[in-house]
C-alpha cells in the first residue's frame, strides 16, 4: 500500500489569491492548480494545465507545509481536473486535517464518491457550447453534500435553456444547494446572463469571476 508520504500530487501552481466564484467569493485563499485534464473545454483559462506533464510533481507533506506556511483560511483545489491524479484523495484528506476549509473544482467527469467529507465540491457541470457535454456523470449529483455547490458557465442563451432543463429534470433546487451560474468570460456578457435569469425566474445565483476583475493582466505574478 502506498502511504501518504509515497504519493506524489503533479501541481502547476501554488498562489495566495481571493476566491473570486461561489458562496466563498471574496475569501483570501491558497489556490492550488493540479495538473493534467482530459477535457477541452472551449472556453477554457488554464490551458498549461492540461498536459498531465505540465508542473513539478510534489509529495503530499511537502504541499501540507506550504499550504501551513502561507496560512490562509481557504484552500481550493482546481485544475486541470483533479480527479484526474489518483493522488488527490489523500490529499484532500491531508488538507481536512489541517483545520482549514477545503474546497475542490471539479467538471464532474469522474466519480466524485471517494472525495472525503469536510471537502467543499464545485461540480461544473459542462454545457453543450462547452463542448463537454457528454462527461457529464448525472449520477455525482446524488452524492453531492450540504456545503456542496453546482456550477454552470453559460457560453450562449442556448447553453441557458438547455441549464434549465437540467434544473427541472433533476430537481436542483429541492435539494437545496447553491446552483451558480457564470458567463463564459469573453463569450456572454454578466448583462445579458442576469437579464436571461430574470426573465425566467431561474432559482440560480449569477456570479463573475471576482478575481478577473482584482486581476486583469493574471494572478500568476502572486505565487
Amino acid at each position: 500500500m502506498i502511504t501518504v508520504r509515497q504519493w506524489r500530487v503533479r501541481i502547476l501552481e501554488i498562489l495566495d489569491t481571493i476566491q473570486g466564484e461561489g458562496t466563498l467569493a471574496g475569501t483570501p485563499c491558497t489556490l492550488v492548480r493540479l495538473a493534467g485534464c482530459p477535457l477541452r473545454c472551449r472556453y477554457c483559462d488554464a490551458l498549461d494545465a492540461l498536459s498531465p506533464r505540465a508542473g513539478t510533481p510534489w509529495s503530499i507533506p511537502a504541499l501540507i507545509a506550504e499550504v501551513e506556511r502561507r496560512d490562509r483560511p481557504l484552500v481550493l483545489i482546481t485544475g486541470g481536473e483533479p480527479l484526474a491524479q489518483r493522488a488527490t484523495i489523500p490529499l484532500l484528506r491531508a488538507l481536512v486535517q489541517t483545520g482549514r476549509t477545503v474546497q475542490m473544482e471539479t467538471s464532474g467527469a469522474y466519480p466524485i464518491d471517494a472525495v472525503p467529507e469536510g471537502v467543499r465540491i464545485v461540480l461544473d457541470i459542462k454545457t453543450p457550447d462547452s463542448g463537454e457535454e457528454e462527461r457529464n456523470r448525472w449520477d455525482n449529483l446524488a452524492r453531492l453534500r450540504a456545503g456542496d455547490e453546482i456550477k454552470f458557465v453559460i457560453c450562449s442563451h442556448a447553453d441557458f435553456i438547455w441549464m434549465l432543463g437540467v434544473i427541472r429534470k433533476h430537481d436542483l433546487a429541492a435539494r437545496g444547494l447553491p446552483i451558480l451560474v457564470s458567463p463564459a468570460w469573453g463569450w456572454v456578457s454578466p448583462g445579458a446572463l442576469a437579464e436571461w435569469v430574470l426573465a425566467a425566474r431561474a432559482p440560480v445565483r449569477v456570479q463573475v469571476q471576482l478575481h478577473k476583475i482584482l486581476w486583469p493582466e493574471g494572478e500568476e505574478d502572486r505565487a
